[in-house]
């Protein structure tokens, strides 16, 4: 076991390996993929009658391009050198995968909250696809390079100093370690307060029709959330005690007072479009006691490629990724198999809401990306050795300055395949529909 000073001096002695500065390096290499190739080739396990529709989403925009584009980053990441120092990452870092959730006590949380991606791997590329989404965020925002390369540089200030006060506190002080930056007139704050309104009642008024409880069904709007046949329903049903082995007994008593009234498939987010995903309608005590469990297909990180470590479940592999970085995970967070398929479980948007991009603007997007730094280190501390990654930081604005003038590189990188993308749907050689 290493000493704090041993750790702190392992991390400063890995800028030998690689400096700093070589984290602003970013350029196309010669022999890099064809982007559109390899989107289409992420693909290729996924329902493919739902492809056109993930293609439309993309096509919104940069940012909107950049969210289903993680197999494509972690392609161009894994040419890039790194320190060697690993953890749990979250693999799809991005300003709006942080978000607001309902802890189990009632209170409402703010941290990371996707982890489709999440895997052991160099910490260096959840703060270069961080900082990335914060200049096309800003973009978005109709903001300046000047303010987008601030923004960059106060995330990953943020994320120095943050790992050093991590890093000097105990174990035990670490895990309990909640991020509450809420005030009022932040963009935190707008995100708490679309949280609170999105309660168990409101979702089932948005997804199912109103009625009695033997009546009590989910919308049909086909392709987006339509109904299973009886042999699907059947098998998520039947694969429902195997999960309840992978939660707590402490909330396993729950599920059991609940009964399964519904099932539908349901299309969700960008990257995850194409994969099996099902929703479960359950009644408590009456149609006013509502709980809807999201049964989500995992294929593998799109990083796994790369770092060579295949999952025994990637249902598994999510729950245990999101466990271990986030301080409060939802109890009903589990896994399953269905048909040979990996599955995660988990209740469907119990106070979830996320960031609106047109509201990063300013100071506004300055203030998230501290946020989003200080959120980023506590999960990597909380999984890693935050003295060495702090030892390697260090405290000069060294590492600020070139993640940003990386995120700058492959923001422009993410615009160019944008456009090629686009070019691709309208030649007909990617099928997009709109509108879904």
């Amino acid at each position: 076991m290493l000493s704090v000073k041993e750790r702190r001096k392992q991390g400063k002695e890995l800028r030998r390996k690689v400096g700093r500065n070589q984290h602003a390096d970013w350029s196309s290499k010669q022999g890099r993929n064809d982007p559109v190739a390899t989107i289409v080739a992420a693909n290729s396990d996924r329902l493919q009658f739902l492809i056109p529709i993930k293609m439309g989403r993309m096509a919104a925009g940069p940012f909107a391009f950049f969210r289903g584009a993680a197999p494509l980053m972690a392609a161009d990441l894994a040419t890039l050198p790194v320190t060697g120092l690993e953890m749990q990452i979250c693999g799809d870092a991005h300003v709006r995968n942080l978000g607001a959730y309902a802890a189990p006590e009632g209170h409402l949380l703010f941290d990371i909250n996707d982890f489709d991606e999440t895997i052991t791997g160099p910490w260096e590329w959840d703060l270069k696809r961080l900082a990335t989404s914060l200049v096309l965020a800003g973009r978005d925002a109709h903001e300046g390079n000047s303010v987008c390369r601030d923004s960059v540089e106060e995330m990953v200030c943020s994320y120095r100093t943050s790992m050093n006060r991590f890093a000097a506190m105990t174990v035990c002080d670490l895990a309990r370690v909640e991020i509450r930056r809420g005030e009022r007139g932040t963009p935190v704050h707008a995100v708490l307060q679309k949280a609170s309104r999105v309660t168990p009642i409101e979702t089932l008024k948005k997804l199912a029709v109103a009625g009695p409880r033997t009546s009590h069904r989910f919308h049909d709007t086909p392709p987006v959330l339509r109904h299973v046949d009886a042999k699907t329903r059947s098998q998520i049903v039947g694969a429902l005690p195997e999960y309840l082995k992978t939660i707590s007994p402490s909330h396993r008593w729950i599920l059991h007072a609940y009964e399964p009234v519904d099932v539908a498939f349901k299309v969700v987010g960008t990257g995850s479009v194409g994969t099996r995903d099902y929703v479960v309608l359950f009644f408590g005590r009456g149609v006013q006691d509502p709980l809807i469990l999201q049964v989500k297909e995992e294929l593998p990180s799109c990083y796994a490629p790369y770092l060579r470590r295949p999952a025994k479940h990637e249902g598994r592999r999510v729950a245990e990724g999101q466990q271990r970085m986030q301080t409060v995970a939802d109890p009903f967070l589990g896994y399953t198999t269905i048909d040979g398929r990996d599955f995660l479980v988990r209740q469907l948007s119990d106070h979830k809401a996320s960031i609106d991009l047109a509201n990063l603007r300013g100071t506004a997007l300055l203030e998230y990306a501290v946020v989003c730094g200080e959120l980023l280190a506590k999960g990597h501390a909380r999984t890693g050795h935050p003295n060495a990654i702090a030892g390697y930081c260090g405290n000069s604005n060294q590492l600020d300055k070139a993640i940003a003038r990386f995120a700058k590189a492959y923001a422009d990188q993410t615009e160019k395949d944008f456009h090629a993308f686009k070019k691709a749907i309208a030649s007909r050689r990617v099928r997009a529909v709109f509108g879904k």
